[in-house]
């Protein structure tokens, strides 16, 4: 229970400290988030919010993960918990390049989708690279409930990869409600510790406890009405997290199962933007992500957020039952 309490309670303490000082002094540079025309239009009210919160929970995981790395027991050469951490680091460094590129540019947009990509896939595949050559990965596909692996060889590497663009990119679009990313992923780190706490993994249970107390203390300023936001800089570092831990779990395929709600998400945009070249103009959902689709059906930010953390919740759970399993 150490560690899990200790990293918890650390990682969440300097988030919310750090936030005392960060807000501040993200105000006093004007680095506030610009409100598109396109979106609802009760969100301008958000307009200055400063966008960089994912500092808090980045810095939070940081301090805990170094406070106790020496101390984890984990088998000789084994350090998937540091390279994984890294790897969302990876991601978290792209995403304050796209929210400084905003910043400069004053507008509510930063780094082109290419650009994105063209630094992301690198990030994904020296990740593979290394988890392979570690040890902490094999080439072999685990089916959920079935209990069986499937030997890919090469193509499962590919897949890899190729999953983890697509995941981070899925969490990346899901921030955008006040203290929605926060609480679902919340909820996603509960399970991985639950998982880890029965595999007797301390290097994992630390990283999840530390990554879950961070956001505890960010969605102290994050819940509505929003202090702060996340900005692409933690959005894509939770991203990295969230399919990081799923990968070196040996889970990928679960992820459907407890990754849903971001799923969906980037599949209402693929839908959206789809449909509108399709149909020359039209619009298949109101506005996409999807959770701007039910704003303006009139949901709630309080009812968005409950629906979408009860769902990961309830995922969590089958997903975790289906991993115990194994």
């Amino acid at each position: 229970m150490l560690y899990i309490v200790a990293p918890l309670v650390l990682s969440c303490a300097v988030a919310v400290l750090l936030g005392r000082v960060l807000i501040p002094f993200l105000k006093s540079i004007k680095m506030g988030q610009k409100i598109l025309d396109i979106g609802p239009r009760w969100h301008h009210s958000k307009e200055g919010t400063p966008y960089l919160g994912g500092l808090l929970f980045i810095a939070g995981t940081l301090l805990a993960v170094l406070a106790f790395v020496f101390f984890v027991d984990r088998k000789p050469g084994d350090y998937a918990d540091i390279y994984t951490f890294a790897m969302a680091l990876g991601y978290a460094a792209i995403g304050f390049a796209d929210d400084y590129a905003k910043r400069l540019r004053k507008r509510n947009e930063g780094l082109s989708a290419i650009s994105k990509l063209a630094l992301q896939f690198p990030v994904a595949a020296i990740y593979t690279a290394v988890m392979h050559l570690s040890g902490s990965m094999e080439s072999k596909l685990w089916i959920p409930f079935a209990n069986i692996g499937v030997e890919l060889g090469l193509a499962y590497y590919v897949c890899v990869v190729l999953g983890i663009v697509f995941i981070v990119n899925s969490v990346n679009l899901h921030d955008g409600i006040d203290g929605m990313c926060g609480s679902v992923t919340s909820v996603v780190m509960v399970m991985y510790i639950v998982l880890f706490f029965v595999a007797r993994n301390t290097p994992g249970l630390v990283l999840a406890s530390a990554c879950l107390g961070g956001l505890l203390g960010y969605l102290w300023y994050n819940w509505h009405p929003a202090k702060i936001f996340m900005g692409d800089t933690g959005s894509l570092f939770l991203g990295g997290m969230v399919v990081g831990l799923a990968i070196w779990l040996d889970m990928p395929l679960l992820l459907v199962l407890f990754g849903i709600v971001y799923i969906i998400e980037i599949f209402s945009v693929i839908i959206q933007v789809g449909y509108f070249k399709l149909t020359r103009g039209k619009r298949f959902f109101r506005m996409a992500p999807i959770h701007h689709h039910f704003e303006l059906l009139g949901w709630s930010e309080y009812r968005l957020v409950a629906v979408t953390a009860a769902i990961t919740a309830v995922m969590s759970a089958i997903s975790a039952v289906g991993a115990v399993l194994r």
